[in-house]
């Protein structure tokens, strides 16, 4: 296909991504959704490969085509107007609070591609408010949906709807976020139909496979810039909730031409509480790692969806921290887990482009979820929340002060918006001066964020980066542990990294992130 013509259709498959991100955002109810854009949509081929994706949620992004390709045969015989749902980490899916929506495309009887939106529901049933609690168990953590169909040919599986709404605490506000996620499959459509009518299908197709073929020529073109070689790095996860501490993630990359290769094996088995991640998220994390690097050598951007990614290889232990099987807990396996196989990854790969590769961030989503009734209307509420903290600094600068980093990319929720629609109140919203690693470079500092319970509630923490903290590199300080505290009765308690207690009203929880490393040695002092 002519370059020019090339870029013209990378950015109108990027475009269309971002365009049904913006109207899942305009038409959400949930302040998680609407205010922290906690979801992500993509553009996928006939054969389920990824063209496009918006420039939303790295977790989600990357792990998005095993999605597709658990939806595709629950399809049956795909028409206009179907969509599929699914949540279950080990079908498709991350964890269970991430819904996702997959619909088909056609010219005539034939799929063209598919669209999905994913988003993270604030509560999805399960045995705490917010759908993220200290659980032993799947079951536990919500109700799983395994692909199902939740349209057909535009009209509602109403038994589908039922079953959802029956095992959620909030059914109306999860009833208007998975119309939102319809409405950003139906604006999806229209655009890549308007294209098929302007220049035809053929073209349309031969566009998709022209950009995974250059996207991937780019990736192998980036790869051969790492010197070969074998590199290897561990890291911790401060404990799973119930004892087990720490639990180590080993990775050795390998370097061969165009090829790389992540090794997990060492890596802790999969453990009781939710720290256990899906190999698809393990793959998206990866995935992300691979794309930085490969960006930075090649001097450019590769197109929205990043290709098939087919020169990486990955080698997962079964049943460990980074390919956990039923019935593991997963919920802060997306989450938290991610963000230190992004470390670990990106640790090794440090020995290869020391002056690329940055200190560890902050290395924790810091996730917060309260829930209960709410005295206003007397009905049941679910609040969720992620929080920013330092970035690592790198040999460009400093790091990012109270930012999200790596695998997350939302926004905090307003504090007007949170007090409007939750009993809670915000006594305290600031950075943590002094918490980033110092260096030639400083780390960024973290945040302070202290939340009050005006009601009774449920709170789950699930947090990282309490005991160990980021590391600094090439000489940089580690940045400061983040804290839990519970500020009751005048009195300041200190919480685990993973818990869910009954909160009482007029109880403060206070999250403190965690800091970011620091890059280089820093000068010495001078003397007085």
């Amino acid at each position: 296909m002519n370059p020019i013509r090339l870029e013209i259709y990378r950015h109108l498959f990027t475009s269309l991504a971002e365009e049904m991100g913006a109207a899942l955002r305009r038409s959400a109810c949930s302040p998680n959704i609407k205010e922290r854009r906690d979801y992500s949509c993509a553009v996928f081929d006939a054969a389920g490969r990824v063209i496009a994706m918006g420039d939303h949620m790295p977790v989600h992004l990357g792990a998005m085509p095993m999605s597709v390709a658990a939806a595709i045969p629950a399809f049956g015989e795909p028409a206009p107007g179907d969509v599929v749902i699914l949540n279950d980490p080990f079908e498709g899916g991350t964890h269970l609070p991430d819904i996702t929506v997959v619909s088909p495309v056609l010219s005539g009887r034939d799929v063209v591609g598919y669209l999905a939106a994913r988003a993270h529901h604030a509560d999805v049933g399960g045995m705490a408010a917010g759908s993220m609690p200290l659980a032993r168990e799947i079951w536990q953590e919500g109700l799983r949906i395994r692909p199902v169909l939740l349209m057909r040919g535009h009209e509602r599986v109403e038994a589908v709807w039922r079953l959802i709404g029956a095992n959620v605490r909030t059914p109306e506000e999860r009833e208007g976020d998975l119309a939102a996620q319809l409405a950003a499959l139906v604006t999806g459509e229209r655009r890549l139909c308007e294209m098929i009518e302007r220049r035809g299908v053929h073209e349309v197709r031969s566009a998709m496979d022209a950009l995974l073929e250059y996207a991937d020529r780019l990736v192998r073109h980036g790869i051969t810039r790492i010197p070969d070689g074998e590199y290897e790095a561990a890291d911790l996860l401060d404990d799973d909730g119930f004892g087990a501490d720490p639990l180590p993630i080993h990775v050795r990359v390998r370097v061969a031409g165009d090829r790389i290769t992540a090794d997990f094996t060492g890596t802790a088995p999969q453990a009781v509480g939710g720290v256990n991640a899906v190999a698809s998220i393990t793959m998206s994390a990866a995935r992300y790692v691979v794309r930085c690097f490969v960006e930075a050598l090649i001097g450019q951007p590769l197109p929205a969806g990043g290709g098939e990614m087919a020169s990486l290889d990955l080698i997962l232990p079964e049943s460990s921290l980074v390919n956990a099987r039923p019935p593991a807990s997963v919920a802060a396996g997306n989450v938290e887990t991610s963000q230190r196989i992004t470390d670990v990854l990106l640790l090794a790969l440090a020995a290869a482009l020391p002056d690329l590769a940055p200190a560890q961030s902050q290395g924790t989503m810091n996730n917060l979820t309260v829930g209960g009734i709410d005295p206003r209307d007397g009905r049941p509420f679910a609040y969720y929340e992620t929080m920013g903290g330092g970035q690592g600094a790198s040999a460009a600068g400093a790091g990012l002060d109270g930012v999200h980093v790596h695998m997350s990319n939302s926004l905090n929720t307003p504090i007007e918006a949170l007090e409007h629609a939750y009993p809670l109140r915000i006594r305290r919203y600031s950075l943590r001066r002094g918490s980033g690693g110092r260096g030639r470079h400083r780390g960024g500092d973290g945040i302070r964020r202290d939340v009050e319970l005006l009601v009774d509630g449920d709170v789950s923490l699930l947090t990282e980066r309490r005991r160990h903290p980021p590391r600094g590199l090439n000489g940089g300080d580690d940045g400061a542990c983040g804290e839990n505290l519970l500020l009751r009765d005048s009195e300041t308690r200190p919480l685990p990294a993973k818990t869910t207690f009954r909160a009482r009203a007029g109880d403060v929880i206070s999250l403190r992130s965690p800091g970011g490393g620091g890059w280089g040695a820093a000068a010495a002092e001078p003397h007085a």
